[in-house]
C-alpha cells in the first residue's frame, strides 16, 4: 500500500488494512549525528541510542532501567525540567543550546518532546559558531518577502532567501494541489543545475501519512543519505510500545525516501513544512549534491522563517481574497446605480454581462429570464442551453453552482464540449427556472510530470514496493474537457452578485418613474445651461465682426485680423473644454498662443512665476488680450525683427490677485505713443478692467511696449514656480543628466562580493534592474576567485571589508581580467586600501539605485 511509504515510527501508526505486500518494516533509529534518550516521568531511562556510548562509555544496553541523574549534571537535569514545564500541546518542541549535559566540556543542543508516556530528549553536538544572529536575519528575511507584490513572487524570494541562509545548491517551493499532486512553484538554484520549476509529482510521491507527519513535525533534515542509522534499544518498552518517533528531530527515514534522494542524486536534504491555517500548504524542499548538515540553532531559524512566511503567505491571500471581495462589492455599487429600479435584467443583459466580466472571467454567457432566452459570446445552442437548464433545475437552489469538468455531471455536454467544458450558474429568481449562466471553453492543459505518474510502482532493491521513479524526465499528459477552474474568490462574487440581482428583480416600479423624472429635469437643466454659453459666443463673435469692421482695413486685412482673433478664441475654448471647464493654465495659453504666430521665433519669448490656473471666464478675457500683444509685436514690435525679444512676468501677492507684466525690449525704437486706438488697443487696455474687475496700464516705453495687468484671486489659483522660454508643451524638455541615466543598461553579467546577504541581495535586485543578464553573488574572497575561474562579468561591486579580510585579491584579478569594478565601504579606514586603486570607483553605504547609476555615467 502506498501508506507505507514513508513510516511514522510505530506499526500501530500505519494502516494495513488495504496492505497488498509484506509492509517494509523499519524498527526505531535515528540519524547517526545525533543521539536519543527517553525517559519516564519518574526519570528512569527507557530507551537510549546506540550513540549515547560516546559519553556514557558503555552500551546503550546498560543503561536501561537507570536514572537519568546517573547520566545526566544536575544542571542539565535542571534545565530540561524548566523546559518540559513550557511543553503545551501534543505536538509541542522545546530547545536548549548550548549546555553541557554531561561530564566532559563538550556542549550540546536539546530537543525535548513528549511521546506518548514518554519524555524524548535529543542531543546533538553544539557547532554553532553563534556569529549569527538568525533571528534578526529572519526579520530582515521576512520583510523583503512583504514587500513581493505577489504570491508567486514572495516564494520566489523566499527560495531564493533561504538558499542563501543554508547554502543549500537547491531550494524549491513544493505546492500541495487540491488532488493531493505536488508542484514547484518557485526554484533557487546553484548555476548549472537542471531546473524543477513547473513541474508537477504525483500524489504517491507524498502520501498522506506522509503529509500528516510534515503538518506535525515542521522540519526534516537528512544530513548525508549514505550514512547508517543506528539502532535504538530497546526496540519495544515494558509494555510492549514501539517508541513513535513523530517528532524527533534526529528520527531516521524510510529507505524508500533514501533511494528516492539517491534517484534524484541528492547527497543531503532538508524540507520545512509552509502550513495555512493549520493545514499542509506545501514544503520548502533544499536538495544539495554532497552530505551538509546545518546547525541546531541555524535549522531554527529556517523553520522560524517557515512558520513566519507562513503567516505572510496566508495574508496575501486573504488579500487577494479581500480584493475579489472588493471587486464584487463594486460590482455590486456599479449594478445597484447603473440599473434603475425595477428595470428588467433582461432590458439590462448586455450591460449585467459586461460588469461581470470585469470580476470574473468567462467566453459566454446565457440568460433565460421570464421565458426569454438572452446570450452573447461563444455558448452552446439555444436547445442545447434549455436542455441544460432542465439540469440546473436539479441542483441546489439558492446558490451558485460550478463545475470545471462539465461532462463528468452532465453527459450531454459531451455535444457542445468544444464550444463550452465548465459552467458558472447565477440562480435569479425565487423559483428554480430563470438563470444566468456563464461558460468557459476547455483549456488544452498539458501538465508536465516529473515521470509518468500513472506509474509509481517499479521494481526495486526493496522489491515490487512504492520505490520511486528511475527517472526525472519530464512527461505530458494532456487533461481534456476541462475548463479553468473557479477560483473561490470568483465564486464568492458571484453569490454576492445573485443577491444583487435578486434585489434588483425585487425593486419597485415607481422607483424608475421617479429616476426618469429627475433625469429628466437634470437634462433640461443641462439644455438651458449650453443655450446659454452659445448664446454668449455667439454674441461675443458677432461684437468682433462689428469692431473689426470698423478699423478701416482692405478685405484681407480684415479676414486676417478676424480669424486670427476667431481661432484665438477657439484654442483658448479647446483649453478650457479638455479641463471639463474648470479652471486651465495661463502659461499654456501663452504657449499656445505664441507658437500659433512665431513658430521658430517663439524662444524668444520668456516666462517667469508661478503656474497661474484661470476661471473659464478670465481665461477667455485674457486669450483676446496675449492675442493682441503677440500679434502686435509681431507686426510692430519687439517681435518684428531678428533680435528682439518678450519677457513675460507672472507673481501672486498675499491676498491671491495675480499680477502678468509684458516687456519688449530689442525691437524698434519708439519715439512717441500711437495716434490711433484701434480694436486691438482697447482690448489691451480695457478688457481686464472691464470683464474681470482688475487693472491696466499700458505704456509705450522707448525699448518698447510695457504692460501691467492685475487679475483679481477670484479668477485664478496659484501652483509651482516656474522659469523657461516658450517651447512646444506637447514634448517636454528633459534635463542632460536624466537622459543620461535613463539610458543606463548593462550588458552582461555582474558580480557582486559582499558578506551581508540582504546587502548582497538588494544590490542583485538593482542591477537586475540595470538590465543585467545574471548576477553573481560571493560572500568571500574564495568564492569570487573561484567564480572568476569559470565567468568574465562586464562589471563588479566589492565589499572592501569582508569579515576578515579585504577584497583586493579580487580587485587585483579583476584588473587582470581587464574586468571594470567599482568599491563599496561603510568604514572610513577602508582609504588605505581604495588609494591603491586610484581609477576606481568608491560609493558609500547604504548606496541606492541612484548610487550605482551614477557609477556607468
Amino acid at each position: 500500500s502506498e501508506k507505507n511509504q514513508e513510516f511514522i515510527g510505530q506499526d500501530e501508526a500505519v494502516d494495513l488494512t488495504n496492505c497488498e505486500r509484506e509492509p517494509i518494516h523499519i524498527p526505531g533509529r535515528i540519524q547517526d549525528y545525533g543521539m536519543l534518550v527517553a525517559v519516564t516521568p519518574d526519570w528512569l531511562i527507557s530507551h537510549a541510542s546506540e550513540n549515547i556510548s560516546e559519553v556514557s562509555g558503555g552500551p546503550a544496553s546498560e543503561l536501561i532501567g537507570r536514572s537519568i541523574l546517573d547520566l545526566f549534571e544536575p544542571d542539565a537535569v535542571h534545565s530540561i525540567r524548566s523546559r518540559l514545564q513550557m511543553l503545551k500541546g501534543k505536538d509541542s518542541v522545546e530547545r536548549l543550546f548550548g549546555i553541557k549535559p554531561f561530564a566532559q566540556k563538550q556542549k550540546y543542543d536539546v530537543a525535548i518532546h513528549l511521546s506518548g508516556r514518554s519524555i524524548i530528549i535529543e542531543l546533538e553536538k553544539n557547532v554553532g559558531s553563534h556569529t549569527t544572529d538568525y533571528l534578526s536575519l529572519v526579520r530582515s528575511m521576512i520583510d523583503r518577502v512583504l514587500l513581493s507584490s505577489t504570491i508567486d513572487d514572495a516564494c520566489s524570494m523566499a527560495a531564493r532567501q533561504l538558499k542563501a541562509m543554508t547554502g543549500f545548491d537547491r531550494v524549491m517551493v513544493y505546492r500541495f494541489e487540491p488532488d493531493d499532486t505536488g508542484t514547484v512553484i518557485a526554484e533557487a538554484l546553484r548555476p548549472g543545475m537542471e531546473p524543477f520549476k513547473g513541474l508537477h509529482y504525483p500524489a504517491s510521491d507524498i502520501p498522506k501519512q506522509a503529509r500528516e507527519l510534515y503538518r506535525r513535525n515542521l522540519l526534516r533534515i537528512i544530513a548525508d543519505v549514505n550514512s547508517d542509522p543506528v539502532d535504538i534499544t530497546p526496540v519495544r518498552n515494558p509494555e510492549g510500545e514501539s517508541l513513535d518517533l513523530s517528532l524527533s528531530v534526529t528520527r531516521a527515514v524510510s529507505p524508500i525516501h533514501i533511494e528516492y534522494l539517491k534517484n534524484m542524486g541528492v547527497g543531503a536534504s532538508l524540507s520545512i513544512s509552509i502550513l495555512k491555517r493549520g493545514k499542509l500548504w506545501g514544503l520548502f524542499a533544499c536538495h544539495h549534491d554532497t552530505p551538509k548538515a546545518l546547525s541546531f540553532d541555524l535549522r531554527t531559524g529556517c523553520e522560524l522563517f517557515a512558520q513566519l512566511f507562513s503567516f505572510v503567505l496566508e495574508q496575501k491571500e486573504s488579500d487577494l481574497e479581500r480584493e475579489q471581495q472588493v471587486k464584487g462589492q463594486i460590482l455590486h455599487d456599479q449594478l445597484m446605480a447603473q440599473l434603475a429600479e425595477g428595470a428588467s435584467l433582461n432590458a439590462n443583459f448586455s450591460m449585467i454581462v459586461s460588469a461581470i466580466s470585469n470580476v470574473i472571467s468567462f467566453d459566454g454567457a446565457v440568460g433565460y429570464i421570464d421565458g426569454e432566452f438572452l446570450q452573447t459570446g461563444t455558448v452552446p445552442s439555444e436547445d442545447q442551453c434549455m436542455a441544460l437548464m432542465r439540469f440546473l433545475n436539479t441542483t441546489a437552489t439558492g446558490r451558485v453552482y460550478t463545475t470545471d469538468h462539465l461532462q463528468a455531471v452532465y453527459p450531454a455536454a459531451e455535444d457542445f464540449s468544444g464550444v463550452a467544458s465548465g459552467l458558472l450558474a447565477l440562480p435569479v429568481s425565487r423559483t428554480p427556472r430563470d438563470f444566468l449562466v456563464l461558460f468557459r471553453q476547455e483549456i488544452v492543459r498539458s501538465v508536465t510530470w516529473a515521470g509518468n505518474p500513472q506509474k509509481p510502482v517499479t521494481p526495486g532493491p526493496n522489491g515490487m514496493r512504492l520505490t520511486p521513479r528511475k527517472s526525472f524526465e519530464a512527461w505530458q499528459e494532456v487533461v481534456r474537457n476541462h475548463c479553468e477552474p473557479w477560483k473561490p474568490g470568483e465564486i464568492q462574487a458571484a453569490e454576492a452578485l445573485r443577491v444583487t440581482l435578486m434585489e434588483v428583480v425585487l425593486r419597485m416600479t415607481d422607483t424608475v418613474l421617479r429616476e426618469r423624472s429627475r433625469a429628466h429635469e437634470r437634462q433640461e437643466l443641462l439644455i438651458a445651461e449650453l443655450n446659454h454659453r452659445v448664446r454668449n459666443i455667439l454674441g461675443l463673435i458677432r461684437g468682433l465682426i462689428n469692431q473689426s469692421s470698423s478699423t478701416g482695413l482692405n478685405v484681407d486685412q480684415y479676414t486676417q485680423q478676424l480669424s486670427g482673433r476667431v481661432q484665438a478664441l477657439a484654442r483658448a475654448h479647446d483649453q478650457i473644454t479638455k479641463q471639463n471647464w474648470s479652471p486651465a493654465p495661463l502659461r499654456a495659453l501663452i504657449q499656445t498662443e505664441c507658437l500659433a504666430y512665431l513658430g521658430e521665433k517663439s524662444d524668444r519669448v520668456t516666462i517667469e512665476g508661478p503656474e497661474i490656473m484661470l476661471e473659464p471666464q478670465a481665461f477667455t478675457t485674457l486669450s483676446l488680450l496675449i492675442h493682441e500683444l503677440v500679434t502686435n509685436s509681431v507686426k510692430y514690435g519687439a517681435l518684428s525683427n531678428t533680435h528682439g525679444e518678450v519677457a513675460i512676468k507672472l507673481r501672486c501677492d498675499r491676498q491671491g490677485d495675480m499680477f502678468l507684466t509684458w516687456r519688449e525690449m530689442g525691437g524698434p525704437a519708439i519715439s512717441k505713443p500711437p495716434e490711433r486706438r484701434g480694436f486691438g488697443s482697447t482690448i489691451v487696455e480695457k478688457a481686464v478692467p472691464f470683464e474681470l474687475n482688475g487693472t491696466s496700464d499700458v505704456r509705450f516705453a522707448p525699448t518698447g511696449l510695457e504692460v501691467d495687468l492685475m487679475v483679481p484671486s477670484h479668477h485664478i489659483t496659484e501652483a509651482e514656480f516656474r522659469s523657461e522660454a516658450v517651447t512646444d508643451a506637447s514634448e517636454p524638455s528633459q534635463s542632460d543628466d536624466e537622459g543620461e541615466v535613463s539610458k543606463i543598461s548593462l550588458d552582461g553579467d555582474v558580480l557582486i562580493v559582499e558578506d551581508n546577504m540582504v546587502i548582497a541581495m538588494d544590490a542583485e535586485d538593482f542591477f537586475r534592474g540595470l538590465g543585467a543578464n545574471e548576477v553573481h553573488i560571493a560572500s568571500d574572497v574564495s568564492e569570487a576567485m573561484e567564480l572568476l575561474e569559470t565567468i568574465t562579468p562586464a562589471f563588479a561591486l566589492l565589499d572592501v571589508n569582508l569579515s576578515d579580510e579585504t577584497s583586493e585579491p579580487v580587485a587585483k584579478k579583476l584588473q587582470e581580467k581587464g574586468v571594470s569594478f567599482a568599491f563599496a565601504t561603510g568604514y572610513g579606514d577602508a582609504v588605505a586600501m581604495v588609494q591603491r586603486f586610484p581609477d576606481v570607483s568608491v560609493i558609500q553605504k547604504p548606496y541606492s539605485m541612484e548610487d550605482l547609476k551614477k557609477l556607468f555615467r
